[in-house]
């Protein structure tokens, strides 16, 4: 049986603490427990099945990408729904992220044929609560959220593949940009 494989962007602390208490908040305010089996993120390569030899063929690929790109830095603002199951919060300062996705998508398309390009628009966020939050409590934590504020900056450094082990995502390779102000190889 193939194996799940994700690649996303991790904030750094102390961003991912604020992001993973938020997490927990709504896990034990609600139950959920989808959004807690992963860490704060931002998803750049959603869920895919593949053979175990795609790892160590993606983390090459995923290295010789970020030789050719810089770190740059993503803003976060408040908090925000996909539909009435997905709370998360809002990257408001994406354009260097679409930039960033957009070229990694371009990338995987001649060196990674494996990962399919996405039907749907690239909206970067951080999940706070999906899929198995409770209908129910939807109407309290619109509300709870909606008279909150959070703002947060953070630099991407690096970007992270994870494996699924058949319980829960783990990291297998963690990839450095380029520092700012190094030129591209």
């Amino acid at each position: 049986m193939d194996t799940l494989y994700l690649v996303a962007v991790l904030p750094p602390e102390p961003v991912f603490s604020q992001i993973w208490a938020l997490k927990q908040e709504v896990h034990h305010l609600t139950g959920s427990r989808n959004a807690v089996r992963l860490p704060p993120h931002i998803t750049l390569i959603p869920p895919i099945r593949q053979p175990d030899e795609f790892e160590a063929k993606c983390a090459a690929v995923l290295t010789d990408f970020a030789a050719t790109q810089a770190a740059f830095t993503v803003g976060l603002q408040d908090f925000a729904w996909f539909g009435s199951r997905t709370l998360f919060v809002h990257v408001s300062e994406a354009a260097a992220l679409k930039a960033f996705h957009a070229a990694l998508t371009d990338w995987c398309a001649a060196h990674l044929p494996e990962v399919p390009r996405e039907k749907r628009p690239f909206t970067p966020h951080l999940t706070l609560a999906t899929r198995d939050l409770p209908a129910a409590q939807v109407p309290e934590l619109r509300q709870l959220f909606s008279a909150r504020s959070y703002a947060a900056t953070f630099p991407v450094q690096t970007l992270t593949l994870f494996r699924h082990d058949g319980r829960q995502w783990q990291p297998r390779a963690t990839i450095a940009l380029l520092e700012p102000n190094k030129s591209q190889a």
